[in-house]
């Protein structure tokens, strides 16, 4: 589908420096579309960027692990949200087969893991170990789960590994997968009022941590090749059996073509960097605010021309 820079985007990118820039290609640049709110308003925001510079833009919904193998082929153009604990395994198996390049990091600091909102620990003061949480599971028991705890993990095409991680680490929860990410906010919104404890997959940067102060669960620490060989990791026959990187990396990807048919963007594509707090703004302009993800990037290009203008020189 083809989205058209509104009026308002439209005068605001009127005035990029193109002076130097190269001839892109008029064939249309293609940007995922996935399933959370700061990956599909960040994407926007980048495609009224290149919009703005005189670039065809296209944005596909795409599996967000599949998403590798379609920039790899070239059926899309770049990806703007490489999380390492969510998809850094996808990424390099697409790396190693070639077609896909690493186009740099942005600013911000990730981490995605088990996670529970402050009142959880008037329940289980042990946190935030995953030995206490364990020996607290009957807290976090519910009437789907008997007498286990309740895990809410993120949906089923994240690949979080949650079963995975219970099974290695011999926990006694119960995994439940969450149909979206809205479906993680109802679950803690749903327990403030009566500080219910709960502990559900969450990340950072995400507006949560403004709205819910909460922690991650520590799990073992990450070590390389937790998710490949058994023998890393406290438990020698499973994989799994560490928690998430506590300083992940989030990266930008690109088809190996992009530079060469399209060298203007690419040159802004490297210059692109968000931080914490701007990739938590666009996800709270949708989640909190109730925009729709075009009017946020809209509004967030607005507002942030000292940022993104940077970029563009």
């Amino acid at each position: 589908m083809k989205r058209s820079t509104t009026a308002l985007a439209a005068g605001i990118l009127a005035a990029l420096p193109m002076a130097g820039f190269a001839a892109d290609s008029s064939d249309p640049i293609v940007i995922p579309i996935h399933n959370w709110s700061s990956q599909i308003v960040m994407s926007n925001v980048v495609g009224q960027i290149l919009e703005g510079m005189g670039n065809n833009v296209e944005y596909v919904t795409t599996d967000s692990q599949a998403v590798y193998e379609s920039v790899r082929l070239g059926d899309v153009t770049l990806e703007m949200e490489v999380w390492e604990g969510a998809f850094g395994a996808s990424f390099r198996a697409a790396m190693e087969k070639g077609g896909i390049v690493d186009v740099g990091d942005h600013n911000a600091v990730t981490r995605e893991d088990w996670w529970y909102p402050m009142w959880t620990k008037d329940a289980c003061p042990g946190l935030p170990s995953w030995e206490a949480l364990n020996d607290c599971a009957a807290v976090f028991a519910t009437a789907e789960t008997g007498d286990k705890g309740r895990y809410l993990d993120g949906p089923v095409d994240w690949l979080k590994h949650g079963k995975e991680r219970v099974d290695a680490l011999g926990m006694d929860f119960v995994v439940i997968n969450a149909g979206s990410a809205a479906a993680l906010w109802a679950e803690i919104g749903a327990a403030e009022a009566d500080k219910k404890p709960v502990v559900v997959f969450n990340w950072t940067p995400n507006f949560a941590e403004a709205v819910w102060p909460g922690e991650f669960v520590e799990f073992p620490e990450w070590v390389d090749g937790c998710d490949k060989d058994p023998s890393v990791g406290p438990n020698p026959d499973a994989l799994y059996d560490c928690g998430n990187p506590a300083k992940g990396y989030m990266k930008k990807a690109a088809w190996e073509g992009m530079e060469e048919k399209w060298p203007a963007a690419y040159a802004v594509l490297e210059q692109i960097s968000f931080t914490n707090p701007q990739i938590a703004e666009m996800a709270k302009m949708v989640d909190i605010d109730e925009m729709e993800p075009e009017e946020a990037a809209e509004e967030w290009l607005a507002a942030n021309k000292d940022v993104w203008m940077g970029w563009t020189q």
